[in-house]
């Protein structure tokens, strides 16, 4: 006897209102063998306001490798597995990726159930740009590579969209000052679709003095839409080309648009983005 394979159901979940849940989310939890969690204390209650009980196992950052055998052996016996994130829709920032590359290399079938992400609620609320858009998650938590990935971001024309941790994002906007300037338009979004939801927009500038005097600012979940580059294709002057040519013969790529950035007095991005394509891909140069 042939076992039909079950199915793994992405089951996106509210970012933070219950009552988000979709009619179709609920009715794939209630059918599911198993709900596959990134964390089964907070999975459990959602259930519970579903009023479900539901096998539980735990996937997330630290344990997935181990978990996939097993899921993958519990759809193939044919089961269906709920696959459910913290909140919002799954592998968007979270875990999940290698169940479902396990799962397409297994011919496992697999069925997105779209809901809730904070990334397109942010994106839709926050008054820029919407028909190119570009998701970078989180960004590196140490400053020196966080303010190395601003760099290589300044100067894209998409609008970016970014999570940080709260404890995080007075840092991450004083960089974004720093590198990418503070008049570049940005809304940050904290707390969206709970009671306390707040959404600053304004200049990178103004964003973070007023998440800083805001009593509330340094709680809740965070969600940045920062407006892309918006100037032209050849906004660079022969000045920075000229300054940058000569130093790119002595130092690296970063060293070199950083001096060209100071001497000329243009955007540290703009001029690593133009040390990149004077140097040339093959270059290998950091």
């Amino acid at each position: 006897m042939i076992t039909v394979p079950g199915t793994l159901y992405v089951v996106a979940t509210p970012i933070g209102n219950l009552d988000d849940m979709s009619p179709r989310g609920r009715e794939v939890l209630t059918m599911a063998d198993t709900v596959a969690a990134e964390d089964t204390r907070r999975a459990a209650q959602l259930l519970t306001h579903l009023g479900l009980r539901k096998k539980l196992v735990s996937l997330h950052e630290h344990n997935e490798r181990d978990r996939v055998g097993p899921i993958m052996d519990a759809l193939a016996n044919g089961e269906n597995v709920a696959l459910i994130s913290d909140a919002g829709t799954p592998l968007i920032s979270d875990p999940g990726y290698r169940l479902l590359a396990a799962a397409r290399q297994l011919d496992i079938p697999v069925c997105p159930i779209p809901g809730s992400c904070a990334a397109i609620a942010a994106l839709c609320v926050a008054g820029l740009p919407t028909d190119r858009f570009r998701f970078e998650g989180f960004l590196p938590p140490k400053r020196a590579a966080r303010r190395k990935r601003l760099e290589d971001l300044s100067a894209v024309p998409e609008t970016i969209i970014l999570y940080e941790a709260v404890h995080r994002i007075q840092d991450l906007l004083t960089d974004m000052e720093a590198v990418i300037g503070p008049e570049r338009p940005i809304t940050v979004a904290r707390e969206l679709t709970k009671r306390f939801e707040t959404i600053y927009r304004g200049s990178v500038a103004d964003v973070r003095a007023r998440l800083e005097s805001d009593a509330s600012g340094a709680k809740g979940e965070i969600t940045l839409v920062l407006a892309g580059f918006d100037g032209p294709e050849d906004s660079h002057d022969a000045e920075l080309e000229r300054v940058l040519a000569i130093l790119l013969a002595e130092v690296s790529t970063r060293q070199a648009a950083s001096l060209a950035a100071k001497i000329t007095g243009a955007r540290r991005g703009a001029a690593y983005s133009l040390a990149l394509s004077l140097r040339g891909p093959d270059s290998g140069a950091p």
